[in-house]
């Protein structure tokens, strides 16, 4: 049995939904109070690039409670997309002036961390967490 939500992100209220939603599919998937807010981090941190960098997207998120219990949030959106993913999955990089800790931070909190984006495409990232 699988559960999926989605959430269309287009302002920082959107953010806390994608957020909140994220947490109770972590609870219900069997996650730690711990890993419950890591998960809720990570999907801040891509919610809020889309918000910044994208204007609109989606972030869509899933748990498979079968062979291998997990959560996958998939982040997309049809923005500008990156000109250096390299650079940009790098600590302290940002190109707003902001810490640059998003996408590097939601890559070391998960267990799996995907992205594809080209300029002018867009932007999918699609992250992981298997439940221990």
């Amino acid at each position: 049995m699988s559960s999926e939500t989605r959430v269309a992100i287009e302002r920082e209220t959107d953010i806390v939904t994608a957020r909140q939603n994220g947490r109770e599919l972590a609870a219900a998937c069997g996650f730690s109070s711990t890993d419950q807010t890591l998960i809720a981090l990570a999907i801040s941190e891509l919610a809020r690039n889309i918000v910044v960098y994208a204007e609109r997207g989606e972030v869509v998120m899933s748990t498979a409670l079968g062979d291998r219990r997990g959560i996958e949030i998939i982040a997309r959106d049809q923005g500008p997309g990156i000109q250096d993913v390299e650079l940009a999955l790098r600590d302290g990089y940002s190109t707003t002036k902001s810490l640059g800790l998003g996408l590097p931070g939601a890559r070391r909190v998960m267990d799996e961390f995907e992205i594809d984006s080209a300029p002018g495409k867009g932007t999918t990232i699609t992250i992981r967490k298997w439940v221990r």
